[in-house]
């Protein structure tokens, strides 16, 4: 295994603490903030590079703040400094580590994503069922052979092991003063149990969390064998059309994760479910032949959308920003079988759209 050193100085320099800065403001210029950080931007980054190399460099407290959506998440926001740091840790590190992580994992990483997660399950639904195979006796169409094991790994961001995490960096990664760094970071996060999680927000926290779960995904492709199989953060999926032999891999999955990884599969939420029930997966519930979005993220966009449409016909919002508060949506949608509903919602808003099929 290739081993790297001096990346430290790397991590240090002005040009990368510049693109880090870049890739923190992102999105971000309008904040305050930011223009008070801009202002005097290169004394600034100056100052972080020197607070790095003498190892004086502190993180600030994180503020955390509760999300429901339309879970409840505890969300811990970093200062800006602090999240040029993070930028600038990645941008030395994740090439490294991505060379090795498997192919269909698709969380936090470029060129993936839920949309890309959702083709390859397509694929893999397609391969186990024999291109839709219908059952004897079938109800209808989606009534197809094969099963799925859906699991969810418990309290994940909150039992990352910080101990098994930094021994898994160091089998790549030889400069002690980037592991410094990195320890800096992971302990900034106060949980009841010293030594375990990452906070929800942090983008160290999405990348370390495919570090440390690529254990997970090698043990699965490599010792077990698994073809069909997606992982998406700390959710993963795999098909198969024997129920026996995905219930003898949950069992070896689960055993790895507490022996190896001193984590767990969620107890209720790891599951073997026939394909044609339909599979949640990615707010969406798939069925052979259509897919559905989830019922919580209907009832969650209708909310808000009630709220931005009583906005508009007072006035309070143009038309523009009405329109452009519903792109986002109707590209998640349309990925699903909506037409219908979307048509519905531009016909109560009265603006003339045109909606993909």
């Amino acid at each position: 295994m290739k081993t790297y050193t001096n990346l430290y100085n790397k991590l240090c320099s002005y040009e990368n603490l510049e693109l880090a800065f870049k890739k923190a403001k992102k999105g971000k210029a309008s904040k305050d903030y930011v223009f008070e950080f801009e202002k005097n931007l290169e004394n600034n980054l100056l100052l972080l590079r020197s607070e790095l190399l003498l190892h004086s460099y502190t993180p600030q407290p994180l503020k955390t703040f509760i999300l429901r959506d339309p879970k409840t998440r505890k969300i811990s926001k970093s200062e800006f400094k602090d999240r040029i740091v993070h930028h600038a840790l990645c941008n030395v590190i994740e090439p490294i580590f991505e060379k090795s992580f498997i192919f269909d994992s698709y969380a936090n990483r470029k060129g993936k994503g839920v949309h890309k997660a959702l083709k390859r399950f397509d694929y893999f639904k397609k391969k186990i069922s024999c291109n839709g195979k219908k059952r004897a006796n079938g109800f209808d169409n989606n009534d197809v052979t094969g099963h799925a094991l859906k699991a969810d790994i418990k309290h994940y961001f909150e039992e990352v092991d910080h101990e098994v995490l930094l021994k898994i960096l160091k089998r790549k990664i030889k400069d002690y003063r980037l592991i410094w760094l990195v320890k800096q970071i992971l302990n900034n996060y106060k949980t009841q149990v010293e030594g375990k999680g990452m906070p929800l927000g942090n983008l160290t926290s999405q990348f370390f969390a495919n570090v440390y779960l690529d254990e997970l995904d090698q043990f699965v492709k490599h010792k077990l064998g698994i073809k069909c199989y997606i992982r998406y953060v700390d959710d993963f999926i795999i098909l198969h059309n024997k129920y026996k032999i995905l219930k003898n891999y949950k069992e070896l999955i689960n055993d790895y994760l507490i022996n190896n990884l001193k984590l767990e599969l969620h107890p209720n939420k790891s599951k073997i479910i026939l394909l044609r029930n339909g599979v949640n997966l990615l707010g969406y519930r798939i069925f052979y032949h259509f897919k559905l979005l989830r019922k919580s993220n209907k009832r969650k966009f209708e909310r808000k959308f009630n709220v931005k449409l009583k906005l508009f016909n007072q006035g309070l919002l143009s038309p523009e920003e009405f329109i452009s508060s519903l792109q986002g949506w109707f590209g998640y949608a349309m990925w699903a079988n909506t037409y219908k509903l979307r048509q519905n919602i531009v016909s109560r808003i009265g603006i003339p759209l045109d909606i993909p099929a």
